[in-house]
């Protein structure tokens, strides 16, 4: 439960520390780091409006969304201490109940009958697809190393003790927090600022979304943010006593967030074409580290 409550605590904070961190960076005095979560609670208060041309399907797809991420919280633990769900294979788990919520995020947006909408939910589909082999390659190679399954023992004994597994901790800091962004709709694979159909994704996908539902959308990518940024904090932390830990954790969300700002604010947003390769390319750095277990483990002829 202490991964939950810190994973809620940071997901208030990251977002705003993101739009504050490009506001400075553009030289504009911008939002609070608050606002985000002022506009979410706004939008709770409103209701619900939808369209005569959707069906059950639209109305229900935010909540199953945010369940499905609030559930895959759940399994992430901090440290020693494992998470709410913990058994052999959660990492499958995690995976699998995020691809459902993505599903129906993207059904929804299809049940609503916009071609726009049908085309945004296309590329969330296709760039899913092309994110979770470097998920499971680098679970799956962490796994190897510490020859446990499940989230709370892969990171409790993951040792980092040689510069190889430095780089391998490094590389797969990297994967997640890439595929954090591409599974948030940021940049460079994605603009949240942008309202041009034609090159939305994720934001294409929840135009017909008001009140409520739109702010469980909202809410649902900020918690993701935290929760990957989770997942970075324990590949580093260890067994370290909670008082220093839940410190590390804040300031390791806290930098996240304002590098992800910085990347934003100092990177332009790719082409359509190659958003598929960058994202591809996430797979090959899951091979090296893949590789670079086989080398620890004396298995790499």
């Amino acid at each position: 439960m202490l991964s939950l409550i810190l994973i809620s605590i940071a997901a208030l904070f990251f977002t705003g520390i993101i739009i504050r961190t490009k506001s400075i960076a553009s030289g504009r005095k911008g939002p609070g780091i608050l606002q985000p979560v002022f506009d979410v609670l706004k939008l709770f208060r409103k209701g619900s409006v939808y369209s005569e041309t959707s069906g059950f399907v639209f109305r229900i797809a935010p909540i199953i969304y945010f369940s499905s991420v609030v559930l895959a919280m759940l399994t992430v633990p901090f440290g020693a201490s494992k998470g709410f769900i913990s058994f052999n294979g959660d990492f499958i788990f995690f995976a699998y109940v995020l691809a459902l919520g993505k599903f129906f995020s993207i059904i929804g947006a299809l049940d609503t009958g916009s071609s726009f909408e049908g085309m945004g939910a296309s590329r969330e589909a296709l760039y899913s697809m092309f994110a979770e082999p470097a998920f499971f390659i680098l679970m799956g190679s962490l796994a190897l190393i510490t020859g446990h399954t499940s989230f709370q023992e892969i990171f409790s004994t993951l040792h980092l003790g040689s510069s190889i597994t430095y780089a391998i901790a490094i590389l797969a800091s990297f994967v997640l927090l890439l595929i954090a962004m591409i599974e948030n709709s940021r940049m460079p694979i994605d603009d949240p600022k942008t309202h041009l159909e034609l090159t939305m994704i994720h934001e294409v996908m929840i135009l017909d979304n008001s009140g409520f539902d739109l702010g469980l959308i909202l809410s649902t990518g900020y918690i993701k943010f935290a929760m990957y940024g989770a997942l970075i904090f324990n590949l580093f932390v260890g067994l370290i006593p909670y008082g220093y830990a839940i410190l590390i954790f804040f300031a390791l969300q806290a930098f996240l967030a304002i590098l992800i700002g910085i990347i934003e604010s100092f990177i332009a947003r790719s082409r359509m074409n190659h958003n598929a390769q960058f994202i591809v390319v996430l797979s090959s750095v899951s091979l090296l580290i893949f590789f670079g277990v086989l080398l620890v483990l004396g298995k790499f002829i």
